[in-house]
């Protein structure tokens, strides 16, 4: 089969290909690649998510674009003799933000407190400090930036006098606020998965059109039911998929549907 990981799945199908419509079969082929994505990236993040005691985790999807930070960025801010070190820095899911916590986290601290966003995901840590002081003002920090897939850690070295829960949100709240203003940041765009049924005469115009429009993942199955046509599927930037669906049907000479997850 042509989509690599798949064989059984659609030995499965090609059983059935004559009752399979096109947009079930690219259905199916986006709903597998989930699966599967979601299976390696459970199985990779269990180890890190039960050992870290965090609160605060939601998950969920993302959006057509989002707003990056560039580099990891440090801002210190000294409050009352305690020392707050904030670190910011991208993180890519669950596993890349303990990664991350691991690197900057400082052992001889009083406290290392986090937050992170990726998506719809987030989870915080107050370490120690009294509940809903630390972490959560760090994630209010982060959601109000605007910044996606992203970690921030403060680290506070204690100086002998004690801040309060009103002075502890704001110490935190404020030096993450601070980090995430001084980190540069860029605009990422999401990939939409798509599909088309094509002939196999109309391949070369086709991947002609994907090409100018920088599509990824291109996958093709020809287990379409057809004998003379094969389901291609692939990745493009959210607000380039209107333009690449007219596109193919004015260079292809007729109408052929497009299917979006």
């Amino acid at each position: 089969m042509s989509i690599n990981g798949y064989n059984h799945h659609f030995h499965h199908l090609a059983t059935r290909r004559r009752l399979i419509s096109p947009s079930h079969l690219f259905a199916a082929v986006v709903a597998a690649g989930q699966r599967r994505s979601m299976a390696t990236t459970a199985a990779a993040a269990a180890p890190s998510s039960a050992a870290s005691g965090g609160n605060g985790r939601r998950r969920g999807g993302g959006g057509a674009a989002y707003t990056a930070i560039k580099e990891r960025v440090v801002f210190e801010r000294e409050v009352k003799k305690s020392k707050f070190i904030a670190i910011a820095g991208p993180v890519s899911d669950e596993q890349s933000a303990f990664s991350f916590l691991s690197q900057v986290r400082d052992p001889r601290a009083s406290h290392n407190c986090w937050a992170y966003k990726v998506g719809d995901q987030f989870r915080s840590n107050d370490d120690g400090e009294p509940s809903g002081t630390a972490g959560k003002p760090i994630y209010s920090a982060i959601e109000s930036s605007g910044i996606d897939r992203v970690m921030v850690v403060v680290i506070r070295h204690f100086g002998g006098i004690k801040l309060g829960t009103g002075g502890l949100v704001r110490a935190y709240g404020g030096v993450a606020s601070e980090c995430l203003k001084n980190a540069p940041t860029c605009l990422v765009k999401s990939k939409v998965p798509m599909g088309v049924e094509i002939p196999y005469e109309l391949l070369g115009v086709l991947y002609h059109q994907l090409q100018a429009f920088h599509a990824e993942d291109i996958k093709q199955d020809y287990e379409t039911g057809k004998d003379v046509t094969t389901m291609v599927t692939f990745k493009v930037d959210y607000d380039q998929m209107e333009k690449l669906e007219e596109a193919i049907k004015a260079n292809c000479g007729r109408d052929i549907p497009l299917y979006k997850s």
